[in-house]
C-alpha cells in the first residue's frame, strides 16, 4: 500500500469491498480512493489492472461506488431502490468491454479491454452488484451493526446472521467499547 493513505479494506465480494472504499459513512468518514492513482491501485489489488485513471473517471467510480451504496442498502433492509442507484449501475454495467475468462486452475478472472480502462473495470464492479442485489448469489446483504459504519456486506455465514462488516474492524472496536464500559461499571476492588 502506499504510504499516506489508508489500508484498503479487502473483502471476498468485489462490489461490497468497492463500496467498502470509503468507510466510517456515519462518523469521521475515511476515503480510501481520493486520488486516480489510489483507484489504480485498488483495482491491481482486486484483479482489475488499467493504465491510468483521470480525475474524471474517479469521479465515475465514486458515483457507481454510492450508488451501489444506496441499493445494497435498500436491498438489505428491505426497501425499494433508488432509481437513480439503479440507472447509475446499470449505465457502468453496459459500458464496459471486459470478458469473464476461465484461468487452467478453473477460477473466473476478468479480462478488460485492450485500453484497460477504468470503465471497463467499473462495468465488472456493476456487474457484481447486479449479481448481489438480484439475489442471484447464496447468501444476503447486511448492514454493519457499528452505528458509525452501516456499510453494507454480503453474509455468507451459515445462519446468515454475520453483525459486522469486517470483524477486525468494527467488530473489534464494539467488542472493545463493551468491555471498557462493563470495566467502569463493574471495577475490580483494589485489594
Amino acid at each position: 500500500m502506499r504510504a499516506g493513505f489508508p489500508d484498503f479494506r479487502l473483502g471476498k465480494v468485489l462490489a461490497t469491498s468497492f463500496t467498502g472504499t470509503l468507510s466510517e459513512r456515519h462518523g469521521d468518514a475515511v476515503e480510501r480512493i481520493p486520488t486516480p492513482q489510489r483507484l489504480i491501485d485498488w483495482l491491481a489489488v482486486n484483479g482489475l489492472a488499467v493504465d491510468s485513471c483521470t480525475t474524471a473517471q474517479l469521479d465515475l467510480a465514486r458515483e457507481l461506488r454510492e450508488s451501489i451504496h444506496a441499493a445494497a442498502t435498500a436491498a438489505a433492509i428491505q426497501d425499494a431502490l433508488p432509481a437513480s442507484a439503479v440507472q447509475v449501475i446499470n449505465d457502468r454495467s453496459a459500458q464496459g468491454r471486459a470478458a469473464a475468462i476461465l484461468t487452467s486452475e478453473g477460477q473466473r478472472r476478468w479480462r478488460l479491454s485492450s485500453a484497460s480502462c477504468v470503465e471497463d473495470a467499473l462495468s465488472v464492479i456493476a456487474a457484481d452488484a447486479i449479481s448481489l442485489i438480484a439475489g442471484e448469489r447464496d447468501g444476503k446483504l447486511a448492514l454493519c451493526a457499528s452505528p458509525t459504519c452501516q456499510a453494507a456486506f454480503f453474509d455468507t455465514s451459515q445462519s446468515r446472521t454475520r453483525k459486522w462488516c469486517d470483524m477486525n474492524t468494527c467488530g473489534n472496536r464494539q467488542k472493545k467499547a463493551r468491555f471498557h464500559a462493563n470495566q467502569r461499571k463493574n471495577p475490580r476492588s483494589a485489594e
